[in-house]
């Protein structure tokens, strides 16, 4: 797939999916399956991003991520948009996984930073790190924007701009989860690259994304309640804040609950706890060093999903 085909798909609400366990912490298949094929399908969805965090990548064997990809491209066909997650901490080993996630089927990259990062980072080893990844494929690539809390893993102004002007980069996971530097992030990336999906994806803050500008989201609430999300970038898009902050004012909640609630470290944990409290999980075993959360945070989330409208 060309980078502008690509920027011209990564537009609207894309959902994270999870990767559903068994109880002994193996993959369940055909659960993973069944859950890509219902988000997938959900109206108005655009496309998903498996293998990313929620989906626990940096768990996952270079085998089972490679799985990963072809399950949800034999589930969902070629006309369902794949962006598959690159979380190595090898450069190296990156490369691998990245042509690996191309023989498998997906249509584009998302490059995560690798975890050592949050201590030390600086522009080159940003820089050699994606021209691996880019060497050892021809799928367009999207950058990570991480936390401003993650230390030194989000990229500063300098290395954002030389990122975006790399080869093959199709748009930017805008993950900064703090408005003011997504809002700066956004001016950088389109001064040197005015075509690039710049996606907000702070869960609990995509209306203010929204207003600031954004093609898209690859979010993981999606994967739980994709209709709200849908509802609220379509009204987004056609400018309509009244509907949209109606629509966010119902996610924020649960955005929360996920997302913001402490500990924030919680959140693939408690996305499976929402999908199991719905009965689209039979099981909603995360692998370890992830914990289970604990009894009383099921009520929390129960009650958040009520609000989203989770029950129909």
């Amino acid at each position: 797939m060309t980078v502008p085909t690509a920027i011209r798909r990564l537009t609207g609400i894309h959902a994270a999916t999870v990767t559903p366990m068994r109880p002994d912490s193996s993959v369940d298949w055909e659960a993973l399956a069944a859950h890509v094929g219902r988000v997938g399908r959900a109206d108005g969805i655009r496309g998903l991003l498996i293998n990313g965090h929620a989906g626990e990548n940096f768990l996952l064997t270079r085998e089972e991520k490679r799985r990963v990809i072809e399950i949800c491209r034999a589930e969902l066909g070629p006309g369902v948009f794949l962006t598959s997650g690159i979380n190595a901490e090898s450069s190296l080993e990156a490369a691998l996984h990245a042509a690996d996630a191309e023989a498998a089927g997906a249509d584009a990259l998302l490059l995560f930073p690798p975890n050592a990062w949050i201590g030390f980072r600086d522009a080159a080893s940003a820089r050699l790190h994606h021209e691996h990844v880019i060497a050892a494929c021809g799928l367009p690539i999207l950058l990570y924007q991480a936390p401003v809390g993650a230390g030194a893993m989000p990229y500063g102004p300098d290395t954002l701009a030389e990122l975006v002007a790399l080869p093959r980069v199709a748009g930017i996971k805008e993950g900064s989860w703090e408005v003011a530097t997504y809002d700066q992030n956004r001016r950088i990336a389109k001064a040197i690259r005015p075509d690039l999906a710049v996606l907000g994806s702070g869960d609990e803050h995509l209306l203010t994304a929204y207003l600031i500008g954004s093609e898209g989201s690859q979010v993981s609430l999606a994967a739980v309640t994709p209709e709200p999300l849908v509802a609220l970038w379509d009204a987004a898009s056609r400018q309509d804040w009244a509907a949209a902050r109606h629509w966010h004012d119902v996610i924020y909640p649960l955005a929360c609950a996920i997302y913001r609630d402490k500990p924030a470290g919680r959140a693939t944990p408690r996305l499976k706890a929402c999908l199991r409290i719905l009965g689209l999980l039979d099981h909603d075993t995360v692998r370890p060093p992830f914990a289970p959360i604990p009894a009383e945070e099921y009520g929390r989330l129960e009650k958040a999903l009520r609000h989203a409208g989770a029950f129909g």
